[in-house]
């Protein structure tokens, strides 16, 4: 199958990579953390496709951070592969001072930069928008803790 030949193996006892990217490079690596941002990690659906006009396919959105997002799929022929070009639209939570929160959409294209394989029936999907977000979903509770604080600050 085409499919399972791009897709990457995580080895758990291992912490290492194994598959074949988007250049068509075998290759075993380690898995280090190289993010410049945390991210946000909520269960929520995503709706993708190469062509928007085309039909949609329904994932849930794993992780979101400004520049990208994770989403689990299923394992089929609507599953994106790496290199791929898609756009997506979701949701993501924006909370305010109150603690309460309102969900953003939000529609963004991006390049697939991975997809791991989960098991037999889910692929886990990583994408880099071409353009980020407004705002770092991550860090809204530390701002919202930060700013909360000086106000604390101030008012007493």
């Amino acid at each position: 199958m085409f499919f399972s030949a791009i897709v990457r193996k995580v080895l758990p006892s291992h912490g290492r990579t194994a598959g074949i990217d988007c250049c068509g490079e075998t290759a075993m690596e380690d898995v280090t953390e190289r993010r410049k941002e945390k991210r946000f990690r909520y269960h929520w659906p995503v709706w993708f496709a190469e062509d928007f006009n085309d039909v949609l396919s329904q994932g849930q959105m794993i992780d979101v951070s400004s520049a990208g997002a994770a989403f689990s799929c299923q394992a089929d022929n609507d599953c994106p592969y790496p290199g791929q070009h898609l756009t997506a639209r979701f949701s993501v939570p924006r909370y305010e001072a109150d603690n309460s929160f309102a969900m953003a959409d939000f529609t963004r294209t991006g390049s697939v930069c991975r997809v791991d394989y989960i098991n037999d029936f889910v692929r886990r999907v990583a994408v880099q928008f071409a353009e980020p977000l407004p705002f770092k979903p991550a860090e809204q509770a530390d701002e919202q803790a930060d700013v909360r604080t000086r106000l604390r600050a101030v008012t007493i």
